[in-house]
C-alpha cells in the first residue's frame, strides 16, 4: 500500500508488470488499485517535473549592462554600489562598461561596436557625456533602444549627448538635436546648488512607486525641466525651496514603444547607496523589462535569491 520504490521501479511496475495481470471483461480490483496508487501519482510527478523545468526557464536572470563613467561623479564607487544593490534586490545580472576618464567625453569601449547591446535585456545609462555630440555616435547608441531594448537612465545621463548647441531651450521632438531627449522623454539643461531634495511620489498606481513613502535626500542636484514629452509619465516631483521639477518618470520610445525609466537623482554616493534609491532603480528596471506585478513585486522567478 502507498507509494514505494524509485520512479524507475514504479514506471516498470506500471508499464511492464501491469499488462501481465490477467485481463477480464471487468478490471480486477488489483488493477484498479494499481492505477489509482501508481499511475495517478506518477502523472502528478511528471506534472511537477514539467512545471519545475518551466520554472527553471523563468529564473534565468535579466541581463543588464551598466554603462558608467565621465565627469563630476565618483563613478568608481557608484558602479559597485549599483551592481551590488540591484543584484541583491532582483534576479538581475549586471555587467559593467566603465570609463575612468573624468571628462565630459569619456571613452566607453562598449559603444564602439555596432552590436554593443547584443545579448542584453536592458541597458542602464549612468554616464556623464555632455560633450559627446557626434550625431552618428549617438544614433548608434540609440539604435538598440529604437529596436526595443529597454533603457534605465540615472542622473547625469539626462545631461548627456547634447547634439544641439541650443540645448537650454526647448528642442522640437523629432529633430536631430532632440534625439537623446526623445529617448529620455524629458529635456533638462542644468541644475542649481546642492541642497536636500524632498521627493513626492505622484502616481500611486505605478508599480514602480506603489507604496513608496515620500522622502528627503541628502544634498543633491535638482535638475530642471525644459520640456516633458507627451510620451512621458511623471512619477515623482523633487522640491528644493521654491523649485519643483519632475525627477522620476517613464517614457515609451520609438514606434516600438520601448520602455524607458529615468531619474535625475543620484549625484552623491550617499544617495546612490540609500536603500530607497536602490529600491526605486530596481523597480524601474523591472518595469522596463515588464517583469513587475501591479503591486511592485518582481514576477515569479525575478525576485531576489533567498
Amino acid at each position: 500500500s502507498g507509494w514505494q520504490g524509485s520512479p524507475h521501479k514504479i514506471a516498470k511496475t506500471i508499464f511492464f508488470d501491469a499488462p501481465k495481470i490477467k485481463y477480464t471483461t471487468r478490471l480486477s480490483t488489483r488493477l484498479k488499485k494499481l492505477i489509482m496508487k501508481r499511475i495517478f501519482p506518477l502523472t502528478a510527478i511528471i506534472s511537477i517535473l514539467t512545471l519545475s523545468a518551466k520554472a527553471d526557464e523563468l529564473v534565468k536572470p535579466i541581463k543588464a549592462l551598466l554603462v558608467i563613467g565621465g565627469c563630476c561623479h565618483d563613478y568608481a564607487t557608484q558602479k559597485e554600489i549599483l551592481k551590488a544593490g540591484i543584484e541583491a534586490r532582483a534576479n538581475i545580472a549586471v555587467d559593467v562598461c566603465y570609463s575612468a576618464e573624468k571628462d565630459t567625453t569619456p571613452d566607453l569601449a562598449c559603444y564602439k561596436n555596432a552590436q554593443w547591446a547584443d545579448g542584453y535585456d536592458v541597458i542602464i545609462h549612468d554616464e556623464c557625456s555632455a560633450d559627446i555630440k557626434d550625431l552618428l555616435t549617438v544614433q548608434r547608441m540609440l539604435e538598440p533602444h529604437r529596436k526595443g531594448i529597454p533603457g534605465v537612465n540615472l542622473h547625469c545621463a539626462a545631461h548627456s549627448y547634447r547634439i544641439s548647441p541650443a540645448f537650454a531651450k526647448p528642442i522640437a521632438s523629432g529633430s536631430e538635436g532632440a534625439i537623446w531627449f526623445d529617448y529620455l522623454g524629458l529635456q533638462s539643461s542644468g541644475h542649481g546648488k546642492q541642497l536636500p531634495i524632498s521627493i513626492t511620489y505622484i502616481d500611486s498606481n505605478s508599480p514602480i512607486t506603489k507604496n513608496f513613502d515620500n522622502w528627503t535626500t541628502v544634498n543633491e542636484e535638482l535638475y530642471n525641466n525644459i520640456d516633458i514629452r507627451e510620451s512621458a509619465t511623471p512619477l515623482a516631483h523633487g522640491t528644493q525651496g521654491e523649485s519643483k521639477t519632475v525627477v522620476v518618470w517613464t517614457n515609451r520610445y520609438s514606434d516600438k514603444k520601448t520602455r524607458v525609466f529615468s531619474t535625475t537623482l543620484g549625484h552623491n554616493n550617499e544617495t546612490v547607496a540609500d536603500p530607497r534609491y536602490l529600491d526605486l532603480v530596481t523597480r524601474g528596471l523591472l518595469w522596463s523589462c515588464d517583469k513587475i506585478d501591479p503591486d511592485g513585486k518582481p514576477l515569479t522567478g525575478y525576485g531576489p535569491s533567498k
